[in-house]
């Protein structure tokens, strides 16, 4: 599941940054506050991607959907970039969860292929 959430927020910090560089074209925004905001929700994405896997992590991570979507306000278009990374990070969370459960299936069937069998003697 990490990989496939980190990959979606690898995702979302660029198209984040790509979204700042559009609403500094707004003239009733400050630079200022387009790179700050835009910073913070930046770095939150690459903090996400390490703590994903711990408890929260995934809610935050919805969090962070949330205000992507409502940075369509600023930028409109982010309101469909928002949906697309919404569905991506459900997708990510929902096959990532089921892709852990398969390994940790196979690991264990291994574990359990190599224990030697008991002496018959």
């Amino acid at each position: 599941m990490r990989t496939l959430c980190a990959s979606t927020l690898i995702g979302e910090f660029f198209v984040i940054g790509f979204a700042a560089l559009v609403a500094m074209k707004d003239p009733g925004l400050s630079t200022t506050t387009v790179w700050t905001v835009s910073g913070i929700a930046m770095f939150l994405c690459l903090a996400l991607c390490g703590v994903v896997t711990r408890p929260g992590g995934i809610a935050l991570g919805w969090a962070l959907q949330a205000a992507l979507v409502a940075s369509g306000f600023v930028v409109p278009t982010m309101f469909f970039m928002g949906a697309l990374f919404g569905a991506l990070w459900w997708a990510s969370v929902h096959y990532g969860r089921k892709i852990d459960e398969a390994k940790a299936r196979f690991a264990a069937q291994a574990a359990q292929d190599e224990t030697p069998a008991p002496d018959a003697a």
